[in-house]
């Protein structure tokens, strides 16, 4: 099985910008990678992991001490294209079975990963809270992506067009991506990793104000 995890290593996160200076923003979105790529490091079974990034990234850089690394059971890479996610994503899925698990899902665990990888469907798949498609395992060639708009609803039209059978996974851990500063809170609240911690030694806690929790910085 092949895994691919798409990266922004040029412009990343520039819904943050607000509360994170463009440096910042590449820290702490190599910190959520790192927090997938140790989540996927956690599954046991034997795949490989290809970080598809728009520019050079050191991923053995990002992998905690005592993760595996890539003589273990997973096999690690980079692969570098500065094309639109759309076809740069597409040119993988010739090969099957593949999945593809979004860089900024900083709440994902071996667990949630395996969940979806377990799945015999022809495509698993799960959505992001605002309708994209943040993680998906597609075993039959005929399916493609298209990330534009509400990509969960385009990509289940597109299985059904191909006849293709469908599992929706439904797991909150996959379906929390960070986008909007007002994500910064499920990360301070759920999250146990490197996005977690570097939002902490940011200065970011977390502040109860008319009702709602926010993440605010000290």
């Amino acid at each position: 099985m092949h895994v691919v995890v798409p990266f922004s290593a040029d412009r990343p996160k520039t819904r943050l910008a607000g509360v994170l200076s463009a440096d910042e923003r590449r820290d702490f979105s190599a910190a959520m990678l790192a927090d997938v790529l140790h989540a996927l490091d956690g599954i046991d079974r034997a795949f490989d992991v290809t970080v598809l990034a728009t520019g050079p990234v050191d991923i053995e850089g990002l992998r905690p001490s005592g993760s595996r690394t890539a003589s273990d059971a997973v096999d690690a890479s980079v692969v570098v294209d500065d094309r639109p996610l759309t076809p740069a994503v597409n040119d993988c899925l010739d090969r099957t079975p593949t999945a593809v698990v979004m860089a900024d899902l900083a709440l994902a665990t071996p667990t949630a990963i395996a969940n979806l990888l377990d799945s015999s469907a022809d495509l698993a798949i799960a959505a992001g809270l605002g309708g994209g498609t943040n993680a998906f395992l597609a075993r039959d060639p005929a399916f493609s992506v298209d990330y534009h708009g509400a990509s969960y609803r385009d990509h289940l039209e597109i299985a059904r067009e191909a006849g293709l059978s469908v599992r929706e996974v439904d797991s909150r851990k996959l379906a929390v991506d960070i986008d909007e500063p007002a994500d910064l809170v499920e990360v301070l609240l759920h999250g146990d990793g490197a996005a977690t911690d570097w939002l902490e030694d940011a200065g970011f806690e977390l502040a109860v104000g008319g009702g709602r929790v926010e993440a605010v910085r000290e």
